[in-house]
């Protein structure tokens, strides 16, 4: 199981959320991989997905604003 290391970006509170937790973010795992909390669209983009691509039946597809992807880009790394 992974362990988050660290969150991309700025917390929740910080880029005007109203609970100041509840809002899409985006954390490192220990293992180098990158989990996303954001709005399931799956059901609405599924069928959009452009020919060379696909999905799992466990994977699903998330939306997250791009403010939270902006703010997250300082934390991205480049390799």
């Amino acid at each position: 199981m992974s362990q988050i290391v660290r969150r991309l970006g700025v917390a929740p509170r910080f880029r005007g959320s109203a609970t100041g937790g509840t809002c899409p973010d985006i954390f490192e795992l220990a293992d180098g991989r990158f989990a996303v909390i954001g709005t399931d669209v799956t059901d609405s983009l599924d069928s959009q997905l452009p020919d060379d691509a696909a999905r799992a039946d466990y994977e699903r597809i998330v939306v997250i604003t791009r403010d939270t992807l902006i703010k997250a880009k300082a934390d991205i790394p480049d390799a």
